[in-house]
């Protein structure tokens, strides 16, 4: 093995980059590029069904389909950091945008289930590049007044995207067609290529960290979590741990990541070393994170996936409650983020936004089955505060407390927890949703017995309804009736379970903001928060 060059430390590869002459355009690429991947990634999630119509597939395919779209970001997302390093922004964005545009302009002809897989693949390992990349041009090239208001434009985007993205998607699928889906970002794509030329400096590519790279700790790591997450991904629609594919994903996944940590403490300069996560903030913060993300499943799933399963409406009519009272108010949200760090301490603003997402979860426990869009305006108003407050101050705490110039390996495991966090809580939440809908739905059965006097009035009043139609099947029907009203009140229930573990999860990550110390000096952290 190679020993370490002399002008960089053992640990992992120095941030450093020139500063831009044009930042403007260097935060509009940031927000450019953020958006186009954060909208694609909730296009497709949305506009799935739509998706398996286009292209004509069944069920099955277009769960793979949409496997093969998002796991290669995962596979690539670590690695960016340390590729921009070594070959700089410029070179990582500029053509592979132009790639990215082409491969999205001619996906929607493409009919071939294996070509179509393909693409979605490389498409996919593109896009996994563009938000940790333009991450990257906040810290390496921009001036540190410019960092703040572009964190909090790096952070707006996630949720924006999120409860916009159900709005413009039902727009595309309704009134121009779903192939927009992809061709918007052939459109939007080479504008990002041409902001990045524009607005970040040329750097030349480091050839000392191409000599000693870490190629086998980012090849270990990136595919032990596409394993992992591909099991994931599967694990509701195969049934987890009755399904060989499933089990074989999860351990061989764990086996990669096991081998990675040995390979980070054999290699001379490793790539991701974990000594950067070695102190007592980061570790809390990595905590809160995870506990975020998990917390904030209630914004992006609980509530449209309730006014699908149980208000029977469609995504473009469930996007214009979260476009109006999350999306919109997150504008003002953000702003409002920004001023407080200026000022006041990232903890207290961190804490003011668990606590918005803790009483939305407490609010929604108050659920019925006839709650529609205007019932949940009060609540999804405190989840925008919730995620305008609370990620920009969690960035802002993670680089407060950790060396700017080790941003290479850091933002390694901050993508790990951005792409796989988001998975793990729509994971475990769907399965928690499934097992307590069967749960309330045996524990309601159970009183609804054949031969209880209430049971057959209610029988009887719906059969009554239905006899004028069809008298031959109206009892059948008016069975058929009390056991969806059934199913719909267990789902329901299932729901309320949600929230309440959602709010559960707030607590505890308010509980790790409390053990946080106050952040060393730095360009981040007002003067008054130090004390």
């Amino acid at each position: 093995m190679s020993a370490p060059s002399p002008d960089r430390p053992a640990d992992n590869p120095v941030t450093r980059g020139a500063r831009s002459h044009h930042p403007g355009f260097a935060v509009a690429a940031v927000m450019v590029g953020t958006f186009l991947a954060a909208f694609d990634s909730r296009l497709f999630t949305v506009g799935l069904a739509d998706l398996r119509g286009g292209f004509a597939l069944g069920y099955d395919e277009g769960g793979w389909l949409s496997t093969a779209a998002l796991a290669p970001q995962i596979l690539i997302a670590p690695a960016v950091a340390w590729l921009a390093t070594t070959f700089g922004v410029r070179r990582l964005l500029g053509v592979p945008s132009l790639v990215y545009a082409a491969i999205s302009l001619l996906i929607p002809f493409v009919r071939h289930y294996e070509l179509l897989v393909a693409l979605h693949v490389a498409r996919g390992l593109l896009l996994g590049v563009f938000v940790p990349a333009t991450l990257l041009i906040i810290l390496r090239n921009l001036s540190l007044q410019w960092w703040l208001p572009a964190i909090a434009l790096y952070a707006f985007r996630s949720a924006f995207t999120l409860n916009s993205g159900a709005a413009l998607g039902g727009y595309y699928v309704q009134t121009l067609g779903w192939q927009w889906m992809y061709w918007q970002d052939a459109l939007v794509a080479p504008v990002m290529a041409v902001l990045v030329y524009v607005g970040v400096p040329r750097e030349r590519v480091d050839r000392g960290l191409l000599v000693h790279a870490d190629w086998g700790g980012m090849l270990l790591f990136g595919a032990g979590l596409t394993l992992i997450y591909v099991g994931l991904d599967q694990g509701n629609r195969l049934d987890w741990l009755e399904s060989g594919t499933v089990v074989a994903t999860l351990a061989g996944g764990a086996a990669l990541i096991v081998a990675f940590w040995i390979n980070e403490l054999l290699h001379p300069e490793p790539w991701a070393s974990a000594k950067v996560l070695m102190s007592r903030n980061i570790l809390l913060m990595l905590g809160v994170t995870v506990l975020f993300t998990l917390t904030s499943v209630s914004n992006g799933l609980l509530v449209p996936n309730f006014l699908d399963v149980i208000g029977a409406l469609r995504p473009e009519q469930t996007g214009d409650l979260l476009f109006g009272s999350v999306a919109l108010p997150l504008v003002g949200f953000t702003v409002l983020a920004v001023f407080l760090l200026r000022r006041i301490d990232a903890r207290i603003v961190l804490t003011l936004g668990l606590g918005a997402f803790a009483l939305a979860s407490l609010l929604a426990t108050r659920l019925t089955g006839v709650w529609r869009l205007d019932d949940f305006v009060p609540l999804t108003l405190l989840q925008s505060a919730g995620h305008g407050l609370t990620f920009v101050a969690i960035i802002v705490i993670a680089l407060s407390n950790a060396n700017p110039k080790r941003a290479t390996a850091f933002s390694a495991y901050i993508q790990v927890l951005r792409l796989g966090g988001a998975q793990i809580g729509l994971a475990l939440m769907m399965t928690w949703l499934r097992i307590r809908e069967q749960v309330h739905s045996h524990q309601l059965g159970q009183h609804v017995s054949d031969g209880e006097a209430s049971v057959e009035q209610t029988v009887t009043a719906l059969a009554n309804r239905f006899a004028p139609f069809d008298a031959g099947s109206a009892h059948q029907r008016a069975l058929g009736t009390l056991a969806s009203l059934v199913k719909q009140q267990a789902n329901v229930l299932a729901y309320i379970d949600g929230f309440q573990l959602c709010y559960w999860l707030a607590l505890a990550a308010l509980l790790l903001v409390a053990f946080m110390k106050a952040p060393p000096p730095g360009p981040l952290v007002p003067r008054r928060s130090l004390a």
